[in-house]
């Protein structure tokens, strides 16, 4: 089972900050030139009695001051503490800031504290080389110290026997993408460089990915693949379409 777990929609400009917009009442003209209107939205996915979570959101809280990422794994009927597994795609703010909560004393721990979190160690690196605004070092350093960390290297591996990574490098220089079998059917998650349904159906270099012609390479690689052998995609930053599958060519 996969559960999208929005956490609303967006608009994003220049200075990389998050404004809440409504659809209903919100008009994109009205909002700097050039900015972006997405969702933020995680995913569930049950397997095998396993709950593994990719991405993990903005890292907003309530007004009582509960994570929104917990809130949205409860209105699934899960707890917090089920999550087994934890996969990154990159670390930019928007993907990354659920990483971390308070804890009673002031302190910060991991925010699902039985989990393992799977992240590519060359963009921790490049992480906390680069820093803001696209990265916060501050909101890193605590979860690679805190020995739940499993680190992901080389071009691509297994982590389990139905789930894999490889090293993409489009959106950011090491962004990685995950591979999820599931019997006879393959669950994609391509985190920021297959966005959004519309991206794999239109030919087009993004000004916001690092390496654009490679993300569109890319993105026309996988929507081949995923017409042909039937993939579900993921797409985060989709605001009337987190899942979805590509019909086949005529």
């Amino acid at each position: 089972m996969i559960y999208p777990l929005s956490e609303g929609s967006f608009t994003i400009g220049r200075d990389k900050i998050f404004v809440p917009f409504d659809t209903e009442r919100d008009q994109l003209t009205d909002r700097p030139t050039g900015s972006l209107l997405v969702e933020v939205q995680p995913f569930l996915v049950q397997l095998n009695g396993e709950l593994l979570l990719f991405d993990t959101g903005l890292g907003f809280s309530n007004e009582r001051g509960a994570l929104q990422l917990h809130e949205n794994i409860r209105a699934h009927g899960f707890e917090p503490e089920q999550v087994a597994k934890v996969m990154l795609s990159h670390l930019h703010k928007d993907h990354a800031g659920g990483l971390l909560r308070q804890d009673g004393s002031g302190g910060v721990r991991p925010s699902l504290l039985n989990a393992t979190y799977f992240i590519y160690r060359a963009e921790a690196d490049y992480a906390l080389e680069t820093g803001y605004p696209s990265y916060h070092p501050a909101e890193l350093e605590p979860l690679f110290g805190s020995g739940q960390v499993h680190w992901l290297e080389g071009g691509e591996g297994y982590i389990t026997d139905q789930l894999s990574f490889r090293h993409s490098g489009g959106h950011c220089p090491q962004h990685i993408v995950f591979f999820l079998k599931d019997g006879n059917q393959t669950i994609f998650y391509g985190g920021d460089e297959a966005p959004q349904l519309r991206q794999l159906k239109v030919k087009y270099v993004a000004k916001y990915d690092y390496d654009g012609r490679r993300a569109m390479m890319l993105r026309e690689q996988w929507a081949e693949a995923g017409r042909r052998e039937g993939w579900q995609f993921l797409f985060y930053h989709d605001i009337k379409c987190p899942v979805a599958m590509l019909p086949p060519h005529p």
